[in-house]
């Protein structure tokens, strides 16, 4: 039979028959059988002038390339366990290396030659190959439609192996633009992959990702873009951790150190392609790469690509609020909150409201009292205009309203507007409850503001239902129960709370809980057992600071828990100053007090302390100095306020008045200051004022009575 293509004779054997397959029934040495009848038949569904071409195509194909053909039509009809049957006749494994020496020599001769080259006698053409190629393609889809994954994988890896054997240096420009040989290797780099998860072998699929990513293939850009995003998304959600191979890794320091670091490459590649209009947008691309970002706590990276984004992709609402969110979990709560008051703003007044952006905004500043009131404006806009979509939301921006109630009532002067807000706050945090009965942060909030305003046993009843909800296990939790009990006197049954916590919780919230348990001791007068506690507190962080040493690759993962560790010793120190100091340990009460200055020099508790020292000695001058200058550092530090109005009163009546104004400002700054009602009481007494003096003695005792060993809020 003739080839069409190389102009080649070839003597055909007398191919093995089988009663199942087309080729073999319908195709014999001789040509085509005369039975025309059964070929119509077989051509039913196809149209006429396809079914003429390929009869005369195949009278000039060799016996491998009527196969190829014959299966081509019956995987068209989707008959494909007829196909399989019919391209198993072909002697793959014996016509690989033929076509690798014919895509060697066609793409030899399309460069500048010599004028005497010529073709090698029994070169296959490129036509043949490149049906070949389709034949083994088409063989692999038929396997991966009767679920042979694994197989058609293995028969889809020897058109890469053949491709690549023959072009080892990817694929030459201008391959395509007369054969389809490209095309068809470009369908088999796309489906390898595929086979290869459909199959359950990730590791297999990465590797096929990688292999069609390092040569250049003339892979166009939307294609090629559409292999990153799928390699970049099997690393990312896969759960397989590959590394890369050493001849991949021509980075040096920089080569991506895990799945993860790979998949941020390869998608802000493809981010900057989008940039420059290389390939169109892809939603996909946006959202492989906030969630790569955000696990591996790059936010203000994420935030610097969504900024980079071309207008019309987002409005600017979407545009604000997705920002927010990066500069929010990157720890700049600051510039989030300035961003959601743009779209709260006058500017976006005539669109339509984006409810999230007025949820978020409600939350930053509910955890910031410094914005307060902006808290109860955004809490009040996601409250007006939660409609159906957003009901369920509802709640929720109750909750946000009333922790901003209470964060503004406890910085508000005016004594009837404090009781207004608090009023209200309580109103709120009621109302969110019933919209979100088993919610535990609601109920938590409503425990919190009411142990603030004094509600004990409210608070009590909150602080249960909160336990009971998350089932004991997180710290904050059982701290504000033991801080409500300790608020009743009850300091034993409050360290027991502690005790019990301390087995439950988290490392930082061990730490915190531990800190609280040195101070119920201390309010137990068992300031040994508090040393104690405060030392083994002290060992814990020193423990953890050894152990995120070793991990300083992720320190900036860390950041936050060692903050929290660091302002818990600074804590620590402090209280060991003060218990020494009650003591009489002078010397041991000044170097843990500088310990704490070593850790944060700047630190208002830290010279109060100091200032608390001098005093003990009777050095009220220099205990003045250290008071100022804690007020230096945070003029609204009421402790100090009102240890200078203390420190005042010993140095004569002449600084009465002084000192007065001090308490007086301690008091509008706290109310609940049991201290600050003490000293007043005792400086109306020595001024002679009796009456007043036994009315702040009154009130400094029911406040004591009801005050937790640490501060609630």
């Amino acid at each position: 039979m003739l080839c069409a293509c190389s102009g080649e004779q070839f003597k055909l054997e007398e191919p093995p028959q089988s009663p199942e397959s087309l080729a073999t029934r319908d195709f014999s040495a001789s040509g085509l059988s005369s039975r025309t009848g059964d070929w119509e038949s077989k051509f039913e569904d196809i149209q006429v002038d396809e079914a003429e071409s390929t009869l005369k195509e195949a009278l000039s194909l060799n016996y491998e390339e009527a196969r190829a053909l014959l299966g081509r039509l019956e995987y068209q009809r989707g008959n494909f366990d007829a196909a399989l049957q019919v391209f198993q006749g072909i002697d793959i494994k014996g016509l690989t290396p033929r076509m690798t020496k014919a895509i060697v020599e066609r793409t030899r001769l399309r460069k500048p030659r010599s004028k005497g080259d010529v073709v090698p006698a029994g070169i296959m053409s490129m036509h043949s190959v490149s049906l070949l190629v389709e034949a083994i393609l088409l063989k692999a889809r038929s396997l991966e439609d009767l679920g042979r994954y694994v197989d058609a994988a293995n028969e889809c890896k020897i058109i890469l192996d053949t491709v690549e054997s023959a072009l080892p240096i990817g694929m030459p420009e201008g391959i395509g633009e007369d054969f389809k040989l490209q095309d068809m290797f470009h369908k088999a780099l796309e489906l390898l992959p595929n086979l290869w998860t459909k199959a359950g072998f990730l590791d297999n699929a990465i590797t096929a990702y990688r292999r069609a990513l390092v040569k250049p293939w003339n892979l166009d850009p939307e294609r090629l873009a559409a292999v990153q995003k799928n390699l970049a998304s099997t690393l990312l959600y896969g759960g397989v951790e590959t590394n890369l191979p050493l001849q991949y890794q021509v980075w040096g320091p920089t080569t991506p150190k895990n799945s993860v670091e790979e998949a941020i490459i390869l998608l802000l590649i493809l981010m900057r392609k989008v940039s420059s209009l290389e390939i169109k947008w892809d939603q996909e691309i946006m959202d492989h790469l906030t969630y790569a970002l955000s696990v591996s706590g790059q936010f203000e990276l994420l935030a610097d690509h969504v900024e980079q984004i071309l207008p019309g992709i987002y409005n600017r609402a979407e545009r604000w609020y997705f920002l927010a969110l990066c500069y929010s979990a990157a720890g700049q709560e600051e510039v989030a909150i300035n961003l959601l008051k743009k779209v709260a703003g006058n500017s976006e007044a005539k669109q339509m409201p984006h409810f999230p952006s007025f949820l978020l905004g409600a939350k930053l500043c509910s955890q910031d009292p410094i914005h307060a009131k902006e808290g109860i404006q955004f809490s009040s806009k996601a409250i007006n205009v939660a409609n159906n979509q957003y009901e369920h939301f509802r709640g929720q921006a109750h909750n946000f309203l009333g922790v901003c109630y209470g964060s503004a009532a406890r910085a508000c002067v005016s004594d009837s507007e404090r009781l207004v807000l608090q009023r209200e706050s309580l109103n709120s945090l009621n109302h969110a409850v019933l919209n979100e009965k088993n919610d535990p942060e609601v109920l938590f909030s409503l425990s919190l503001e009411n142990a603030v305003q004094r509600n004990l046993e409210a608070a009590f009843d909150n602080a249960m239902a909160y336990t009971d909800i998350v089932a004991g296990s997180t710290g904050r939790g059982w701290k504000l129960l033991a801080l409500i009990v300790s608020a009743k006197q009850q300091f034993k049954d409050a360290e027991n709370i502690v005790d019990f916590a301390l087995d439950e919780a988290a490392k930082t919230d061990q730490l915190e809980l531990l800190r609280l348990k040195a101070v119920l001791q201390v309010a137990q007068e068992q300031p040994k057992q508090a040393i104690e506690t405060y030392r083994l507190l002290l060992a814990l962080v020193q423990a953890q600071r050894e152990v995120q040493a070793k991990k300083f690759q992720q320190v900036q993962n860390l950041h936050s828990e060692a903050l929290a560790e660091r302002k818990l010793e600074t804590e620590a120190w402090q209280d060991l100053a003060t218990i020494y100091t009650n003591l009489g340990l002078w010397s041991d009460a000044k170097i843990c007090v500088d310990k704490a200055k070593l850790i944060e020099f700047y630190s208002p508790s830290s010279w109060h302390t100091t200032g608390m020292l001098f005093e003990t000695q009777s050095q009220y001058k220099e205990a003045l100095i250290s008071f100022s200058l804690s007020l230096s550092i945070q003029p609204d530090y009421v402790p100090s306020i009102v240890s200078t109005a203390k420190v005042l009163m010993k140095l004569g009546s002449q600084s009465f008045p002084i000192a007065r104004s001090f308490l007086m400002n301690a008091l509008r700054l706290e109310p609940t200051n049991h201290e600050a009602w003490l000293n007043l009481g005792l400086l109306s007494k020595s001024e002679g004022l009796l009456q007043q003096a036994a009315e702040f003695f009154q009130a400094a005792h029911e406040l004591k009575m009801s005050a937790p060993v640490q501060s609630i809020a």
